[in-house]
């Protein structure tokens, strides 16, 4: 997390926790593992995103994951793994997005992931692992095996730290993926389902979590929300963008000068960009007078 207080390049609290795994993979001779819950399904509000299905937004973060493993194998020869394992499935319900947008978007991260040959990224879902159950059966069966209670979690929120700024921030995406033209309620209304709605994302990311944990028990845990120092979880940014909540699956690619960043759809039109295609399909936005590039501030990574 920001202003988490870490010092140094490399701060030694944080990375206590996964040298065992490292070390254990590296004596055995075996390439190093991780996992990654990550790229669910696209927010269905369309002032976020371009559409249902993966666009240069997540192509960009799944390069930046593939190279990243190609770094660690400069360094350790059996390389690196990355697992992404989608979790769309595992709460588009409670977003409103149909079970059919889940597959689609997978099926197409899949094809992505192959079309720019990233040979050291491979996707796992839900369905892997309740492969004869129809899709609601395997969202119950998930929570019934592994999820903590919703008073659980309430306790935790109310202890503040990082369990708090993980309800403030699902609850602050559950409400602008929510707020789009469809709705029709008041905003008070939306704002108090969106806080008991974010608990239930919770509920259910934490059971996919551990049962990530149990099947996958050697595997190096990463996570694209922000972790506070010396947690089971590496937090991972997987793209530039001012905003460390901000993901792809939530935005649009915004190229300035040559360099990408993330920006919700809306905010990329208000700047003054201009979409752009990739055989037929819109893809990101492209803004091109210097005027305009200033907008795109904040703490930018290099890749």
């Amino acid at each position: 997390m920001r202003g988490g207080g870490c010092t140094g390049k490399v701060c030694l609290r944080c990375v206590r926790h996964h040298l065992d795994a490292v070390r254990s993979a590296m004596e055995s001779g075996r390439r190093i593992e991780f996992v990654l819950p990550a790229f669910p399904t696209k927010s269905p509000n369309p002032a976020k995103v371009l559409g249902p299905l993966p666009d240069l937004a997540e192509e960009l973060a799944l390069r930046f994951l593939d190279q990243l493993c190609e770094r660690i194998t400069e360094l350790y020869p059996p390389g690196a793994a990355i697992l992404i394992c989608s979790d769309g499935r595992v709460f588009n319900d409670l977003l409103g997005v149909s079970d059919e947008d889940v597959t689609g978007y997978a099926r197409a991260l899949d094809e992505m992931i192959t079309r720019i040959g990233a040979t050291h990224l491979e996707q796992f879902t839900l369905d892997d692992v309740y492969s004869n159950a129809g899709h609601e059966d395997m969202r119950t069966m998930l929570s019934a095996g592994y999820a903590p209670t919703i008073e659980e979690l309430r306790e935790e929120v109310r202890g503040g730290g990082a369990p708090l700024a993980m309800y403030r921030g699902i609850t602050r995406f559950m409400l602008e993926d929510l707020s789009g033209p469809h709705y029709t309620g008041t905003r008070s209304a939306l704002q108090r389902k969106c806080r008991e709605l974010a608990y239930r994302v919770i509920q259910r990311s934490r059971a996919w979590g551990d049962l990530l944990d149990r099947l996958f028990p050697t595997a190096i845990r990463l996570s694209i929300h922000p972790q506070p120092c010396g947690t089971e979880k590496i937090g991972i940014l997987l793209a530039d963008t001012p905003d460390a909540w901000l993901t792809p699956w939530h935005s649009v690619a915004v190229e300035s000068g040559g360099r990408y960043t993330l920006m919700k759809r809306a905010e990329a039109e208000e700047a003054g960009a201009r979409q752009a295609f990739t055989d037929g399909r819109p893809s990101h936005y492209v803004l091109e007078t210097a005027e305009s590039a200033t907008t795109l501030t904040g703490d930018h990574h290099d890749r």
